[in-house]
């Protein structure tokens, strides 16, 4: 059985770092010593030295050639990156003793110590490896989330990534500082909730932040969905069915064969790009599944005859989702791709009426969705299988997944670029047809294209010839 050491001399990042450390009174810290408990990879170095952090991660760097950088003027902390990115380590200054630094940490898992001269000894005066045993996550003091509530936040985070309980009395005090997560900067919340909904299970994540009122203070378009009932084709209310939402993203973008068939490779390919703000287009689809319905709450009407209906949600839940953006500090591409993703979620239902789809059908989806017509079709079929109430027909669900299997197919074509074009530009028709830059000839054009698309034109004079009886039937 291996031991502490072991494990730790196993991690590139921990062997780089102590080996250039030599004679530095150091110690490997928090994630690093706790990960090498659960035998978890160990891909960081987590380091508290005695005195100034600066000189120490200079001399770091310069004997291992990385680079380094100030990580933060309060702590006084700086990173140290190898230049081909397969370790780092974050090198902080000790808050007094090295116990009385593990006695300020937030929780016991991460209140471990091992001296960088012995990398066998286990300083751990908070409980933190039996805790690690009992798989459960514990405060180190009362004061824990007093200190920083964005503590709150990283307790579920952690809970779901370690997949572990949180402990009562920790609940607790987490619950009575929740409300203060407004006093945390943004950017700091949002990086903790986007790591927290990449994790592996999202949706208990959010389960754990709305048991310490977390949810109403940090996402309270979320906290509106409460109690909003639905039709009887929703066996839950909007909340319910959001989560359940969010689960069914996982698991379709965890086996994209399952549900979309021989598309699954290029699915994964498009979920695994890099989108905006540290995630993926898969990892920001499942903050997209969260928000997909946040319109709902402010267009819910019940007709005369009972029936419950939510008009307008999909336009009122794109702004709503911009502003969720706008709030968090992250980037307008990303607020772009969620408004995107709440804009078009119904529109694979409506299709599914239209059935057999014509090409002009497909192109006009597609028109309509990109840049997110491989996402909000996956989105599509999340929210269908998540849509199980006592009204709904199995032979529908299989329909809507049917014809989702067709949409994505093309959608992963056009994103591509693999698709028929107007054989002509825009100066073409300015030039052919006499007529002035402007709406116009964007109008035209997009009808060509549409017909180049259906196989109805494929010539130059083909459009040129469509293009001129539209322009005279517009004129007439």
């Amino acid at each position: 059985m291996s031991t502490l050491a072991d494990r730790l001399e196993r991690a590139a990042a921990v062997r780089t770092v102590l080996g250039g450390l030599g004679g530095i009174d150091a110690w490997l810290v928090g994630g690093t010593v706790r990960d090498a408990l659960l035998g978890r990879p160990v891909g960081e170095a987590d380091v508290v030295v005695a005195g100034d952090a600066e000189p120490v991660a200079r001399a770091l760097a310069e004997r291992t050639g990385a680079f380094v950088f100030p990580l933060s003027e309060r702590f006084g902390a700086w990173r140290v990156i190898a230049r081909d990115r397969t370790w780092q380590s974050d090198i902080t200054p000790a808050r007094g003793t090295i116990e009385e630094d593990l006695g300020l940490r937030d929780f016991t898992v991460n209140a471990m110590a091992v001296p960088a001269a012995e990398p066998g000894r286990l300083l751990d005066p908070h409980g933190g490896e039996a805790d690690l045993g009992a798989r459960t996550i514990r405060a180190v003091g009362a004061r824990s989330f007093a200190d920083d509530p964005l503590r709150v936040l990283r307790m579920a985070r952690f809970a779901v990534d370690l997949d572990f309980e949180v402990e009562g009395a920790t609940l607790a005090l987490a619950a009575a500082e929740s409300a203060r997560i407004g006093e945390v900067a943004p950017e700091r919340s949002f990086y903790e909730l986007r790591r927290l909904i990449a994790g592996p299970a999202p949706g208990r994540g959010i389960e754990l932040m709305e048991s310490t009122g977390l949810v109403a203070t940090l996402l309270p378009e979320l906290e509106q969905l409460q109690g909003i009932e639905q039709n009887p084709y929703h066996h839950l209310d909007v909340w319910g069915h959001t989560l359940e939402v969010l689960d069914r993203v996982v698991e379709v973008t965890s086996d994209p064969g399952a549900v979309l068939g021989d598309s699954a490779e290029g699915v994964g390919r498009e979920l695994a790009r890099p989108l905006a703000d540290d995630l993926t287009r898969g990892e920001a689809l499942r903050f997209g599944a969260l928000l997909h319905d946040v319109g709902k709450p402010a267009t819910r009407a019940v007709t005369e005859d009972g029936r419950v209906l939510f008009w307008g949600h999909d336009g009122v839940g794109a702004e709503m989702a911009r502003s969720f953006g706008r709030r968090m500090h992250a980037s307008s591409a990303l607020g772009d791709f969620l408004a995107a993703l709440a804009q078009h979620h119904l529109r694979l239902g409506f299709l599914v009426h239209e059935q057999p789809l014509t090409r002009r059908h497909v192109y006009r989806y597609m028109r309509a969705t990109e840049p997110v017509e491989v996402e909000v079709t996956v989105l599509s079929v999340a929210d269908r299988l998540a849509t199980m109430g006592p009204r709904t027909r199995e032979e529908a669900v299989g329909s809507h997944v049917s014809l989702a299997r067709e949409i994505v197919r093309e959608a992963l074509a056009w994103r591509a670029g693999d698709r028929p074009r107007a054989p002509l530009r825009g100066d073409d028709l300015i030039a052919e047809l006499g007529i002035e830059p402007g709406p116009e000839v964007g109008r035209l054009l997009e009808l060509v294209d549409e017909a180049a698309f259906a196989g109805d034109v494929s010539t130059r004079e083909e459009a040129l010839a469509l293009a001129r009886r539209e322009a005279g039937s517009a004129a007439a």
